[in-house]
């Protein structure tokens, strides 16, 4: 039970970092791309263009995180105070300070959410909005100050004490052993200082004596990146997997290895699969003698090969292969598969066993009365959605023509939400108060589940507030922004019991397939979509 928890609590955290991630991987992408354009080392250097680079991965980025992180927490406002407790963080440091931000982004949220319930009917009526915003300021500036005066000195002595650990290794002649350090340093975007404030320095002395040194490739070696992206695009379905291949052009080609962090980040048990291959790459070029003779900078495949020791040229190569290998098989036994319909798949596993449990404890003839009954239902449609124990004495139809609304402009998503719920309330479905709940569980953990679509549905304290199982449907061929992806399809969903892995469990044979939802986007016929969701 214990280690049930335990790994429960570590996707929590993994999901919760995800959050903050994904919704900025074009960003990332962006400046992966403008790095690998025009620095001085790129494919098209231009200096005045380089100029872009510092500023966004040490401002934009993780200010983006910041403000997401805090918006997780507390909406809007929360991503405000996140933004502002990030600035400390990244005024306080002198390395891009992603970490720092995904720990003052929520947790700036989380200030601001508690004083603004401390200070709720506290309020004289008509000082609300001049309230609101100086406690804002004030909360603010007091987490920026905390952050900058904080956060900065804890990542120096974190950096200078890497850097010791590597240095004792390297020394020790243990050098496989550094990816244990070097690959979560990366990680936690201390690349630059491990690989130019040691790797480099002890390289250059190595190459002086010998004419190359391995220590240039520790650190640069794209194998482990590579090999994570590949588990992504193998193992996950969605934005994640479209994500991966400009990803992987960006790290392998280009030399910009930050890009696969994030990656990371969203599942931190991935780092054992990157440390696997970081050593064994490592282990393999210094059993066979090679080494590179200068920093390649960027660490792109291109640029390393070019910098191989001469004869050296195929341990190089292999060191980058079997490292990108053993990172992948690694991180496939570690990955969360199609982590962007987990809840969809989940409903579809637990409604077999349901079956199958449901089968075996019964008798044969029971078993085929059951079928029998089944089928004789007038309503056919209830196979997929209806319940057997409504309260209401008149019993309702999961889905009519009637919760189906088509056509409707592009809207604010807490509006799309309310609006789904709006119908099931009106329709008979819930109580009033679970449009709230359904709200407030997309602020908890988004409700967008890939392909164009999101299933808000209340949280788990407000199942009480259901009377019937019921699903409302709202068609928006311009689509919403769920966070930064487009949604075309919101089905709100209200299941009593275990109904809504029922409800689950359908949705998942019709959102999986494209084709399907971009016709369920595009269609004028409510009918089609009442048959499609009936099936």
């Amino acid at each position: 039970m214990e280690n049930s928890s335990l790994n429960n609590r570590v996707q929590k955290f993994g999901r919760f970092l995800s959050g903050m991630v994904m919704p900025n991987i074009a960003a990332f992408i962006a400046w992966g791309l403008i790095t690998a354009l025009f620095i001085p080392t790129g494919w098209l250097p231009n200096e005045c263009l380089a100029s872009l680079v510092s500023p966004i991965i040490v401002y934009l980025l993780p200010l983006l995180i910041g403000f997401t992180g805090g918006k997780i927490v507390y909406g809007i406002r929360g991503g405000v105070l996140g933004a502002i407790g990030a600035m400390g963080v990244i005024i306080g440091t002198n390395i891009p300070m992603f970490i720092g931000v995904m720990i003052m982004g929520p947790f700036s949220g989380f200030v601001i959410k508690k004083v603004d319930k401390f200070l709720e009917d506290k309020v004289p009526t008509g000082f609300e909005m001049l309230v609101n915003n100086f406690s804002a300021g004030i909360i603010g500036s007091a987490l920026a100050i905390m952050a900058y005066l904080g956060i900065g000195p804890v990542v120096e002595v974190l950096s200078a004490t890497l850097g010791s650990m590597v240095e004792s290794v390297v020394s020790a002649g243990l050098l496989p052993i550094a990816s244990i350090i070097i690959e979560p340093a990366k990680v936690l975007f201390l690349n630059n200082a491990i690989n130019h404030g040691v790797l480099s320095p002890l390289g250059i002395e190595q190459a002086a004596e010998t004419g190359k040194s391995i220590l240039f490739f520790v650190e640069t070696n794209p194998g482990p990146g590579l090999g994570i992206l590949l588990a992504y695009y193998v193992f996950t379905k969605g934005t994640v997997k479209q994500s991966t291949l400009g990803a992987m052009i960006i790290h392998f080609l280009g030399g910009i290895h930050e890009i696969y962090f994030p990656y990371i980040l969203m599942q931190p048990k991935l780092i054992l699969a990157t440390i696997a291959g970081g050593a064994s790459g490592v282990l393999i070029v210094t059993l066979l003698g090679g080494g590179l003779v200068a920093t390649p900078s960027p660490g792109s495949i291109i640029v390393i090969m070019a910098l191989a020791a001469k004869g050296g040229f195929f341990s190089v190569l292999l060191g980058v292969i079997v490292s990108t290998v053993v990172t992948f098989l690694v991180a496939a036994l570690l990955i969360k598969r199609n982590t962007e319909d987990e809840s969809l798949e989940s409903a579809k596993k637990k409604m077999k066993e349901m079956k199958v449990k449901k089968e075996e404890a019964q008798p044969e003839h029971l078993q085929v009365m059951d079928t029998e009954k089944l089928l004789d239902q007038s309503d056919l449609s209830s196979i997929g959605f209806e319940g057997k124990n409504n309260v209401s004495t008149t019993k309702l139809e999961t889905l009519t023509r009637d919760n189906i609304k088509l056509n409707l402009p592009s809207m604010d998503k807490v509006e799309a939400i309310k609006m789904a719920g709006q119908i099931l309330y009106e329709a008979g479905y819930v109580e009033e108060v679970y449009i709230e709940a359904m709200v407030q569980r997309d602020k908890e953990l988004s409700t967008y589940i890939g392909n164009g679509t999101a299933i808000p549905h209340g949280v788990s304290e407000a199942k009480k507030k259901i009377k019937q199982t019921g699903i409302s449907i709202l068609q928006f061929p311009e689509g919403v922004d769920f966070d930064g992806n487009t949604v075309y399809l919101v089905v709100g969903i209200a299941g009593m019991g275990n109904e809504h892995l029922m409800i689950l469990s359908n949705l998942a044979e019709i959102v999986e397939d494209e084709e399907k939802v971009e016709q369920l986007r595009m269609t004028n016929d409510v009918n089609y979509i009442y048959k499609m969701f009936n099936k």
